[in-house]
């Protein structure tokens, strides 16, 4: 049975699964110092793991922005190149099971796309994302380890960091309850723990993304609205993003697998014919 790769190659990070009859066999994650050693590692680890065979492998379906480092085939398999958003799209719309959907990529910055299985558009992006995290959480911190700083984050008050309506009014505001933030570190003081200061950045930059992911379902029409990329692994993602499901009436999906939602529509994007020329 023959089955395609589908590559998400960042600039040190890929994500790798292999698909076969629209089915997930197997995935992984693999690190490294550039985007050429991660992506023939990562293809490299997912045969070794899985005791693939090389001549079992159809194609490998290549995208990221990393993938324009690989000019040629990788390990002697035919290799494709997928536009990125085309990847995001059909992926978010397979992790979902939805037909139509705004898909938002989380990774450095955050791409918000108006997904059909005919037709990918892209709406906005924003320079708001992980490296927004990493960065001030190393300015601030003097710390770049995602998953510790999550961690610390876990335990810090929000209370002690962000301003909130209740703060600032005692009247009502229609359709804002009074623990809704006013400004993001607008409480912020001297006596900050480091954990306070990691849950205000993490919170910063999620709710961020939640706002712009309201105003893209608005621009195209629809409620639903599926979360991909990196940051979906980190529970401040769920914690952040389902405050705003009640307050805009949207419906707002981390599906399992969000990590690998590019890398599943590399392979996807190829049944559908979305190759570019290399």
């Amino acid at each position: 049975m023959g089955f395609i790769i589908g590559l998400d190659v960042g600039g040190s990070t890929t994500k790798i699964v292999s698909m076969a009859d629209g089915k997930i066999l197997a995935k992984t994650v693999v690190k490294a110092t550039d985007p050429v050693t991660s992506a023939f590692g990562a293809v490299g680890k997912l045969i070794n793991d899985n005791s693939l065979r090389l001549e079992d492998i159809e194609r490998i379906n290549i995208t990221g922005v990393g993938s324009s480092f690989s000019g040629g085939s990788i390990l002697g398999i035919r290799t494709v190149l997928i536009e990125e958003f085309d990847a995001t799209g059909l992926g978010g719309l397979f992790l979902s099971g939805l037909d139509h959907a705004v898909v938002v990529s989380m990774g450095t910055g955050t791409a918000y796309l108006d997904a059909t299985k005919d037709c990918i558009k892209h709406i906005i992006g924003s320079g708001v994302g992980g490296g927004t995290i990493v960065g001030l959480c190393n300015s601030i911190l003097g710390m770049d380890d995602a998953l510790k700083l999550s961690d610390m984050a876990d335990h810090g008050d929000l209370n002690a960091v962000d301003l909130t309506i209740g703060d600032i009014t005692k009247a009502d505001i229609p359709g804002l309850p009074s623990s809704a933030t006013a400004s993001n570190f607008g409480k912020a003081a001297d006596d900050l723990s480091r954990e306070d200061k990691a849950a205000g950045i993490f919170n910063l930059v999620f709710q961020s993304i939640g706002t712009m992911s309201v105003l893209s379902s608005r621009i195209a029409g629809i409620k639903d609205i599926v979360f991909t990329g990196q940051l979906a692994e980190f529970k401040q993602c769920g914690q952040v993003l389902d405050t705003f499901t009640d307050l805009y009436h949207v419906n707002f999906i981390v599906p399992d697998d969000a990590v690998f939602g590019t890398a599943i529509g590399a392979c996807l994007a190829g049944l559908a014919g979305m190759e570019k020329k290399r």
